[in-house]
This record gives C-alpha cells, structure tokens and sequence, in this order.
C-alpha cells in the first residue's frame, strides 16, 4: 500500500473510532479492506481509496471502520477475569445492593458476543442465590454486523471449543447442523446497542461493573485518558472496572486505581477527605487506600 494512501485511512480511522493504525499494521489494512472494495464492486483496493479520496461516502466510511475495528474474542476469555466477577465482585456488589437488588454491568466493545453471554452464564448458574435479583448486561460495539451476529448468538464449532466450558456448552446451547445456537434464556439476559467509545457516555446511564478489556490497546494515550476518564462518571462510586491484561490506567488517568491483588480489576479513586488529627486539628488525607482494603477484604 503506497504510504499516501496508508495515511488516508490512518486519519480516517482515528477521526472516526480513535482506532490508531501503525506502518506495521499496515498489512490489516489489505486484509480486511480488499473484503469491503469487492462489497462495494470496486475492481480493487486502490480504486476505493481513489474513489474516497475523490467522494467520501459516509456509508462506504461506516463500512470501513467497522471493518477495522472488528476484533477477536472468545468465551471466558483469559479465565482471571472471570473468576474475579464470580468471587470478588458478586460477593461485594450482592451485599451493597441487597436493598436496590439491582446490578448494571456494561460490556465495551464486545464484539460478537462471548464476553456479555459468558456473565450471562456465570449468573444463570447462580439463580437461586440470585433470586428477586435484577441484573442488566448492556453490550455495545461500534459494527452493527457484529452486533448482528451476536444477537444471532449462533457459533461455530471452533468457537464454542475456545474456553467454553462443556458443561456450558451441553446445557446452554442446541446443535444446528454444523453450528452451536445458544439457548434464548441466556441470549435475553444481553441488551446489544451501537455505540461508539467516542461519543458521550451519559445516555447509557450508570453502572455497577464495566468490562472494557482489550480495547484500549488500539488508542493512543490521549484517547486512552479521555474514555477512561468519561468511564469513571458513569461507574458507581462503588463499582468495578475490569481491563485486559496489558492494559493500565497508571500513567494515563487519576480516576481510577488498581486493586494490587488482582490484575485487571481497578475502583474508582475516592476524594480525599479532612480526618481530624490526634492533636484535634483537620489534616487532608485521602480514603482510597482504607476504601479499597476494606471492599477486597473479602477475598
């Protein structure tokens, strides 16, 4: 790809998604850009780019992002995670709620699906202890064909062979032909909407549990500290956010702080409040170290 075109889309992709393309990657690009240029009926890459150059189409755009922000997953991927939401974060959040009853978690970019549908397992497994219990899982992504397909909720053989467990496997999914369709009591505890980590956060409302994992890794720092930072509003003084394992808020955002224990679990940072001194006068001390021991004392 000649390098004025390789800046075109490098542009075109941060302007719209954050999505920050390096010359290394320049290869994703052929690959998943040819698919869209043969959608589109052009003879080839090089045609769409001159024709984008020439008249962008805000459709073609849409087509070209999406195709760009597409990601792998997989159920229960990396396992930690989920163990954490099983032995940390229930137990914490069912007694801080035992009033409301009710738990929002919000999954970021959840592709096509196997994160939002694996909580939505772990929690069906728990239904007579979570009886009278309300939880909400809000799944977003930017692609609507992604978010198609996880609504379809139907799953290769491959697919279902990466982390699931076959126990899960046999109780929540029927066998389609070649395919796995999952079972509509766990596919109806998921609510997909498109939304783009860009956009304001405030229509979503607030929530409990954020799941924002392997996504902030494709944002330059700017990027990383602007979503984190609008994250943290709508998070619950209280709640959790759950990152990927090469992902850090140190260096990029005061908002939140990492639970030292568990990799990839982060609270939000407390304000700082005036504790009176033994000699009685007021000093300024913050509550996130005493905070965070006491909400993980648990485990």
């Amino acid at each position: 790809m000649k390098i004025s075109d390789f800046e075109l889309y490098k542009s075109l992709l941060y302007e719209k998604s954050g999505l920050v393309i390096t010359p290394d990657k320049s290869y994703l690009l052929d690959s998943r850009l040819t698919p869209i240029a043969k959608k589109w009926n052009f003879a080839s890459l090089e045609a769409m780019t001159l024709q984008l150059r020439a008249i962008p189409d805000n459709k073609l755009i849409k087509d070209i992002v999406e195709a760009m922000t597409t990601n792998e997953t997989s159920f229960f991927r990396d396992t930690k995670p989920f163990q954490i939401f099983q032995e940390t974060i229930l137990p914490v959040l069912l007694e801080k709620r035992k009033i409301k009853k009710t738990i929002r978690i919000w999954c970021a970019a959840c592709s096509s699906g196997q994160e939002p549908y694996s909580l939505a397992m772990i929690l069906k497994e728990k239904e007579a202890l979570l009886k009278g219990w309300r939880f909400e899982i809000m799944a977003t992504d930017i692609s609507d064909d992604i978010l198609d397909q996880a609504k379809r909720a139907s799953y290769t053989q491959f697919e279902v062979q990466r982390g699931l467990p076959i126990q899960y496997l046999m109780k929540y999914f029927m066998q389609i032909g070649e395919t796995w369709q999952l079972k509509d009591e766990i596919r109806n505890m998921v609510r997909y909407s498109n939304f783009n980590l860009l956009d304001p956060m405030s229509r979503l409302g607030s929530f409990d549990i954020i799941f924002c994992r392997n996504v902030l890794i494709y944002f330059d720092e700017k990027t990383k500290g602007d979503i984190l930072n609008r994250m943290s509003t709508q998070l619950e003084n209280d709640g959790f956010l759950l990152l990927g394992g090469a992902e850090t808020v140190l260096g990029i955002t005061d908002k939140f702080q990492p639970n030292p224990e568990k990799r990839g679990l982060y609270v939000k940072t407390q304000p700082k409040t005036d504790t009176p001194s033994a000699t009685g006068s007021g000093s300024s001390t913050s509550s996130t170290s005493s905070f965070t021991s006491g909400l993980f004392k648990r485990t």
